[in-house]
């Protein structure tokens, strides 16, 4: 009989692993308590953040114009900047791991958009982390 490959996962298996998830959902929910903070720090922008390895259900849409600010996953109508990167760097960047200068350096990380306010990102994670 043939043995299946262990390389490969379902979609299924692979959603529910997405390391990015955790902080997703942090910061949708820190939104209602930080969302001026964050805004100070995000420069009044609209982000997108893909975590490219999840396709829709790995995008948040990080809006920042406002004083409260607000976040949900799914793609942004029209986004300030997108960072592009894999869930695994993703994760690295918000644990402290991964410098996003260093990510973008290495090719780990893709700008569309504001140069400035995607390495504001950094600053956005820190603050998250420092609420985890």
């Amino acid at each position: 009989p043939k043995v299946p490959s262990l390389t490969r996962t379902s979609p299924r298996l692979a959603r529910s692993s997405m390391e990015s998830k955790p902080v997703f959902d942090k910061i949708i929910s820190q939104l209602p308590k930080q969302g001026p903070n964050f805004a100070k720090l995000g420069g009044g922008a609209v982000y997108q953040i893909v975590v490219s390895d999840f396709g829709e259900e790995g995008t948040l849409c990080l809006d920042l114009k406002s004083r409260e600010g607000s976040a949900r996953l799914g793609s942004a109508e029209k986004a300030d900047v997108t960072i592009t990167l894999k869930d695994a760097d993703f994760a690295a960047m918000a644990e402290g791991k991964l410098d996003s200068m260093q990510a973008l350096m290495g090719g780990k990380l893709k700008i569309a958009g504001s140069m400035q306010l995607a390495m504001k990102v950094q600053q956005i994670l820190e603050a998250v982390r420092e609420h985890m």
